[in-house]
């Protein structure tokens, strides 16, 4: 079965309760083999509450895996913004519309002077899949560069990009593939400048260097240089340039604070936003509530690729916008919109549509007023040191890397090298401990500790506790094992 070894394996559908057993059986009917389910055990979840969710017994768990409820599961402000609008009017962009509009004057002001139009789309794969139609159609060209795990979605032309779908033999001719980042990401850069001159020397030449700013699919790499000052991605954006490429920010993942705020954040704001108080995305466009986050500063970590100090040609959007709500969008420079507009018209039936964008601002309204970068920042410290602390004690942790509430977790063998088998046991463990959390990266060997943004301390600590009850359990089975 194509896919990492943590998910369920169908041949193993025989060991499942009764009930369980039926609901697998009748999905694989239905849906096809090409769907995948988390877990050894399937579960069955049936409601959510901010950092919980619950299975069809009531059965509690803690979300440690799930970023689309951003802002935490059934948010309430959401939830009324979408059920307002839902009531009122749900239609296409070809009619005007002040909603957009004014999300839009929003949304854009948190990004750098130059990023200046919104293109809105359902899911971060067509958001993935215009960004390359914009880049290729500008520049003449089509080679693209992607990292060696990396998924950018699930479209024809993005699945081109995804290695991470089916392996690096599954993607076009026309790509090529670099490493990523480890270290000072010196070798990355390395790598993506010689991949830029292969291209540019090729039929294909240099459309885009496209990554996801925190390279989640790689197994996590924020970058290990101060944020706010130039990364390891400011040599790569200036060769794509050089080579006459464009460069994509992937923010699907770490957009919208999941990595944090940095000092200086906390400021007050102009008040200058154009949607109503109230966080429903309905309003007149005037009159705002004042907010003691400026959003439109680099350092309020509503974006990954601020860590870096860099301006990108492009930048998408996905999972986080609406909380859940089918949302995303394509930001980029007007010159570049112009020139792809004045060849194509674009329209998108849902992208954009109202009860959408009202989910988006209200999302948007509610990392700001509740202060959620800000929290990612200190509730993703404090994981990181208890980590590190309860690493000093458990030799299967790796490396830790994180920023915000974005940690990967390296699990490895005694010798130090990634062990994927004692991982998926590790996710499987912590499910029956009613803690829900995936893995990622090459090897499939990264815890990958990504909560909805208001996670608390207290929701740390269980995690922890229950992490370090697992590694435990885990230790106790493999000693009591009948040696070959």
């Amino acid at each position: 079965m194509a896919g990492p070894s943590s998910y369920f394996r169908p041949e193993n559908i025989d060991e499942l309760p009764a009930a369980e057993r039926d609901l697998v059986a009748r999905r694989e009917r239905l849906l096809g083999q090409a769907y995948r389910l988390f877990y050894e055990r399937p579960i069955e979840i049936v409601r959510g509450e901010g950092t919980r969710l619950y299975d069809a017994d009531g059965a509690e768990y803690l979300d440690v895996y799930n970023n689309v409820p951003s802002v935490g599961h059934s948010h309430p402000r959401v939830v009324e913004a979408i059920a307002r609008q839902a009531a009122t009017l749900n239609t296409h962009t070809r009619y005007l519309s002040r909603g957009i509009l004014d999300y839009s004057d929003d949304l854009l002001a948190t990004l750098p002077p130059g990023i200046d139009n919104a293109m809105f789309t359902c899911t971060g794969s067509e958001a993935n899949d215009l960004a390359l139609r914009l880049a290729k159609g500008v520049t003449g060209n089509q080679g693209v560069i992607v990292t060696r795990n990396a998924y950018h979605g699930v479209t024809t032309e993005v699945a081109a990009i995804s290695p991470s779908l089916g392996g690096e033999n599954t993607v076009a001719p026309w790509v090529r593939i670099v490493d990523a980042p480890t270290g000072d990401g010196s070798e990355f850069v390395r790598q993506v400048v010689a991949a830029t001159d292969a291209l540019r020397q090729s039929a294909h030449g240099l459309a885009a260097v496209i990554v996801d700013t925190v390279f989640a699919s790689d197994g996590v790499v924020p970058g290990r240089h101060l944020p706010g000052s130039p990364g390891f991605l400011a040599p790569v954006v200036a060769a794509t340039r050089a080579a006459g490429g464009l460069f994509i920010a992937d923010e699907v993942q770490p957009g919208f604070g999941r990595l944090g705020s940095w000092p200086s954040a906390a400021r007050t704001s102009t008040g200058t936003g154009t949607g109503t108080d109230t966080g429903t995305g309905t309003g007149s466009g005037t009159g705002r509530a004042a907010h003691d986050t400026d959003f439109t500063a680099p350092e309020s970590g509503l974006w990954g690729f601020a860590r870096h100090t860099i301006v990108p040609d492009i930048v998408t959007l996905g999972k986080p916008m609406g909380n859940g709500m089918p949302i995303a969008a394509m930001l980029a420079r007007r010159d570049l919109v112009d020139a792809f507009g004045a060849e194509m018209r674009y329209f998108n039936t849902f992208g954009g549509n109202p009860v959408s964008i009202a989910a988006a601002q209200a999302t948007l309204d509610v990392v700001r007023d509740e202060h959620l970068p800000q929290n990612a920042t200190a509730v993703g410290r404090y994981l990181v040191s208890q980590l590190t602390a309860l690493a000093g004690t458990a030799a299967e942790i790796g490396d830790i890397r994180g920023a915000g509430l974005f940690i990967g977790v390296d699990i490895v063998d005694a010798h130090g090298q990634p062990d994927e088998a004692r991982t998926v046991a590790l996710l499987n463990e912590l499910r029956r401990r009613h803690v829900l959390i995936g893995a990622s990266g090459l090897a499939n060997n990264t815890l990958k500790v990504r909560p909805p943004l208001p996670f608390s301390i207290s929701d740390a600590d269980r995690f922890l506790t229950e992490l370090e009850g697992a590694l435990t359990t885990l230790r106790h089975q493999r000693r009591s094992r009948p040696s070959a």
